[in-house]
């Protein structure tokens, strides 16, 4: 199931990438001036089919990324790989037992001045 909606998804969004590409920019600049001309015999009709696609699939695309997250089933703890198993319950168990807590010496006496040297 994981499988079929990851390839769904790369399947919509190349369609998304495809659409974007192919639509006309709506932005200003010195384009604006001569877009009343390119709106006639049903031009216009072309543009609100790709953008009404543009908005299905980037819903489709919002939906398909929900029901990914959903299908993983708690992410790792899914895995069901024994030997992946033993060996996180290996790295987790200390090698070796703990031993008695390490004693610190105590400090050794402060030391005197020596005495003076007689002359």
């Amino acid at each position: 199931m994981y499988l079929v909606l990851i390839l769904i998804t790369i399947i919509v969004c190349i369609l998304l990438g495809l659409i974007v590409l192919i639509q006309n920019p709506k932005g200003g600049g010195l384009s604006s001036n001569f877009s009343s001309s390119s709106q006639l015999m049903g031009v216009q009709k072309t543009g609100d089919f790709l953008e009404k696609g543009t908005w299905v699939l980037a819903i489709a695309v919002m939906v398909l990324s929900l029901a990914i997250n959903v299908a993983t089933k708690g992410g790792s703890e899914g895995s069901d790989n024994p030997a992946l198993r033993n060996q996180i319950e290996k790295a987790s168990k200390p090698s070796a037992p703990a031993s008695a807590p390490i004693t610190i010496p105590a400090p050794a006496p402060a030391n005197k001045p020596a005495d003076k040297p007689a002359k």
